[in-house]
């Protein structure tokens, strides 16, 4: 149900921005972007049943901290570059919003080398 209320939120947030849009388009960015903040808080709230199925897979997985941090940090990273890249572009200025997109991309591209290269290693240590 908690999707229902988060659409309904947002489209409620959009319809009544619209009617700022044309005489002060300033007001419709900010009630765009407070209602992104909302949105974000209700989604940080549903990572904590998340981070508790987590830490019952760590229990099951030996060795594989280091790998799930990499993947909440890729998440992470991600989510955050597409929440501000949206802003941006909400804005008008969709240059620093693809700026912000490759941003996030090349950093999940620089986190994820170690695991790579582990990888890598796991499988010569296999094959030779």
């Amino acid at each position: 149900m908690e999707i229902i209320k988060i659409g309904m939120l947002g489209v409620a947030g959009v319809m009544l921005a619209l009617q700022f849009k044309s005489g002060r388009p300033e007001y419709a960015l900010y009630l765009g972007a407070a209602v992104c903040l909302i949105i974000f808080t209700f989604s940080v709230n549903g990572l904590q049943v998340l981070l508790e199925r987590v830490k019952e897979l760590q229990g099951t997985l030996s060795g594989s901290n280091d790998y799930l941090g990499f993947l909440f940090k890729a998440v992470g990273i991600t989510y955050v570059c597409e929440f501000c890249a949206s802003i941006c572009k909400d804005a008008g200025y969709t240059a620093v919003a693809g700026q912000i997109e490759i941003f996030g991309k090349l950093s999940v591209l620089l986190m994820g080398l170690p695991v790579v290269v582990a990888v890598i290693e796991n499988i010569n240590a296999i094959a030779g």
